[in-house]
């Protein structure tokens, strides 16, 4: 009995511990999604504290809380909100499908951006918000998030990176500017925050076109670095 019971331990801490092969996938699991999340919030966490021992991502926790949001942090208490794709209203099923052409590409892309990269673009606003940085408009604090997880996951799952990249790229063939020509981007996408963060098809043209830009930045440095010289 003790030695089936040891089996029967060590296959679960095996499966456990290689339920982060699922991440950047589409969960069906709420229970293994937050586990996962769990282990990378405390990876990334350990990352950063080793740069900067006073910053403690550890504070942060994620749950299952699907919304139209998809995925978003509470910047007071921390908190991760993550979807499931069998609880995400029709519309936006919908535009996956659109803009990523076909119903297993619109899954696919779901669980690479929403069960996968943007955890660590969360917990980069978290990590802004506790060292104290300040934005002048909402483009900046999206892109500065935007680089801190793309520069955590390329040492971490560059593959996944990579197929982020093409669908992201993908994706911008369906999707148009929002910002009106002659507009100071910046300026108009502040002022028109609440409008834009609404529409996934607008919305989506910023964020994506803006993981574009990052990943293809060569100038950016490595991870580490870019931490220690944040400020």
């Amino acid at each position: 009995m003790k030695k089936i019971t040891t089996i029967l331990i060590s296959l679960f801490a095996f499966f456990h511990a290689n339920g982060q092969n699922t991440w950047f996938s589409t969960y069906s699991d709420s229970v293994a999604l937050v586990s996962d999340a769990k282990a990378i919030i405390a990876d990334m966490s350990e990352k950063i504290r080793k740069v900067n021992p006073n910053i403690n991502l550890k504070q942060n926790r994620a749950i299952k809380n699907t919304s139209p949001y998809l995925i978003y942090i509470d910047l007071e208490t921390g908190i991760v909100n993550l979807p499931l794709w069998e609880e995400v209203i029709i519309p936006q099923k919908q535009f996956f499908q659109e803009v990523a052409q076909g119903e297993k590409e619109a899954v696919e892309v779901f669980g690479l951006f929403f069960n996968g990269f943007y955890l660590a673009h969360e917990l980069g606003h978290s990590f802004s918000h506790l060292i104290g940085k300040n934005f002048d408009n909402a483009y900046d604090s999206e892109y500065d998030a935007n680089v801190i997880g793309i520069l955590y996951w390329k040492e971490r799952d560059l593959k996944n990176v990579d197929r982020c990249y093409l669908y992201a790229k993908k994706m911008l063939n369906k999707l148009s500017n929002p910002v009106p020509q002659n507009e100071d981007y910046k300026k108009y996408i502040t002022e028109h925050y609440e409008e834009l963060s609404s529409d996934p098809y607008k919305y989506g043209y910023i964020q994506f076109s803006q993981f574009v830009e990052i990943y293809e930045n060569k100038n950016l440095g490595n991870f580490e670095t870019y931490i220690r010289n944040y400020k």
